[in-house]
């Protein structure tokens, strides 16, 4: 407990230098509940008092509080305060350190916690996780603290990559629990991952050689679909993009450099294809999809292609047994494939929705959860919410199909899609509204950025 009391000292000291330009005279205030976590709060007041800050505990329950810690407050001159006497001293805090409950705790803030957080002006620092914060879904269903910052210990919870606007930037303390630590139950792939794994061309290549990705995407009455789809596939690598549908007009236009036919039995060698975006759901629509399930190569399936599939759950008959599938539905597409919305805990749903159909699943949302049909699941943390964008899912098809092209394995395809999806995001609307054609542009000073080792992880 003294180990990770002094990191989230030192943490609370980082972010009083951060804000105050001084540690000493500071002061921080402590939200003790009972538990573990608020041992921690209390023994970091503590760490705190040594270098010079001013400590108040609020204790919400006086009957059950971390005795040693309490003590230890007390006798380096910390004061403690019950609930009725939190508020004054609240409002004076230049911190705020969140040690109401831990990470076995479930549900809401109950009413005094909640009431005294409407007092808070001052950053929160949170132990282990953001009080009333569902622990392994992210959930919050009532009150909750939004931490500016949260310090966890030993290993990364769920919640810390599931919600991540309420856990604020994560530090991660080593208070020695590395022996004791099994394989992670969720992954996230940082910069360096996704500089290994994408695709750069050697000396010997060719356009064959580095993947041709098949776009049948987008109709005469959504052409942008099909145009959105192809630029990221184009932009993404270095390989070919051959486009099969009837937006090939507005597709060579836009996309010179792409072979267009008019129908997949015509596109010649492809190595992926990224089926549905702007399709439609009518007879031909199917029948395009039917024939690229039976081709034989790995197939992203986005957009009307997963509606067809909800609809017509035979189609899935014609896929080449063993051929790598991914699809990537938002929230409602993803009801209609499985019948029931995401719901709280997304991982366990799209972890059965991806051993049920034997695909890899990317359930788009602020979070994309990606999870392969062994139960391997990746988590793309955001990098901002404005890709919250029309187009924006046919571009990030494009990527992962022309991922899929270059021979990669698909859960990683998506994942590494995914993540150069968000970097592109962040690039083009540098804290501004963007379009999905701006997007596209971003995508190869995103691949620049990853590839130089220029990127921050979130």
């Amino acid at each position: 407990m003294r180990k990770a009391a002094f990191g989230v000292a030192q943490s609370a000291i980082r972010m009083l230098s951060e804000r105050a330009n001084k540690v000493s005279g500071c002061h921080a205030v402590l939200l003790v509940g009972s538990g573990d976590n608020g041992g921690d709060a209390l023994w970091s007041g503590f760490f705190l008092r040594k270098r010079g800050v001013g400590v108040t505990a609020v204790v919400l329950n006086p009957d059950r509080v971390h005795a040693q810690g309490l003590a230890a407050l007390k006798q380096s001159g910390g004061r403690v305060v019950g609930i009725n006497d939190g508020p004054l001293w609240i409002k004076r805090a230049d911190i705020v350190i969140d040690g109401i409950v831990g990470i076995s705790a479930h549900g809401p803030l109950r009413q005094e916690a909640a009431e005294l957080l409407e007092y808070v002006e001052a950053p929160i620092l949170a132990v282990d996780l953001p009080s009333g914060v569902e622990p392994d879904t992210g959930v919050v269903s009532g009150p909750a603290v939004r931490a500016t910052r949260t310090v966890t210990f030993g290993a990364r919870k769920p919640v810390h990559l599931l919600n991540p606007d309420h856990c604020g930037q994560i530090e991660l303390v080593d208070i020695g629990l590395a022996p004791e630590l099994t394989h992670p139950d969720l992954r996230q792939l940082e910069a360096s991952d996704v500089k290994a794994f994408w695709p750069v061309p050697g000396v010997n290549d060719d356009k064959y050689t580095q993947g041709v990705t098949g776009i049948a995407a987008g109709s005469a009455m959504y052409p942008g679909a099909a145009v959105l789809a192809v630029g990221a596939a184009v932009s993404s690598t270095s390989g070919m993009v051959r486009y099969s549908g009837h937006a090939a007009d507005a597709v060579q236009i836009q996309w010179p450099e792409t072979i267009t036919t008019g129908s997949v039995s015509d596109a010649g060698r492809v190595q992926a294809w990224v089926v549905g975006s702007g399709l439609g759901t009518g007879q031909e629509a199917r029948d395009t999809l039917r024939q690229v399930l039976a081709v034989g190569v790995p197939v992203c399936v986005d957009a009307d292609a997963i509606t067809m599939i909800s609809e017509h759950p035979e189609l899935l008959d014609a896929r080449d047994p063993g051929t790598p599938l991914i699809f990537t539905p938002h929230d409602r597409e993803f009801a209609r494939l499985t019948g029931a919305k995401p719901g709280d805990d997304r991982v366990a749903v799209v972890r059965q929705a991806a051993r049920r159909f034997d695909v890899v699943v990317l359930l788009k949302g602020h979070c994309t959860i990606i999870s392969a049909p062994d139960g391997r699941v990746l988590v793309n943390k955001p990098r901002g919410s404005w890709l919250a964008t029309a187009g924006s899912g046919d571009v990030l098809s494009g990527m992962i199909g022309a991922l899929l092209a270059a021979s990669q394995d698909p859960w990683l395809a998506a994942g590494a899609g995914a993540y150069l999806h968000s970097v592109a995001g962040e690039v083009a609307s540098a804290g501004a509204p963007i379009s999905a054609s701006k997007l596209v542009a971003a995508i190869p000073e995103a691949v620049r950025r990853v590839l130089a080792g220029r990127i921050d992880d979130v």
